[in-house]
């Protein structure tokens, strides 16, 4: 089976953040429609992806996600 990324942890700290919506990630951290569908899906994104999302909430990789 294929590995899959597991995005829980990103998903709880928008709910944790009080974002409601996973599309306010977007403008937030500058990532496009297709690295969060993809990320929705479990799949691989950049590491560029993951440092925006990081710059934007101040936090590290392993904060967001893990590799299954």
């Amino acid at each position: 089976m294929e590995e899959q990324v597991d995005y829980k942890k990103l998903w709880k700290l928008l709910i944790d953040k009080d974002i409601k919506k996973k599309t306010d990630l977007i403008p937030l951290a500058g990532i496009s429609t297709n690295i969060l569908a993809r990320m929705g899906k479990g799949e691989y994104v950049s590491m560029e992806s993951l440092h925006k999302i990081c710059k934007a909430f101040n936090c590290d990789v392993g904060d967001i996600c893990v590799v299954n």
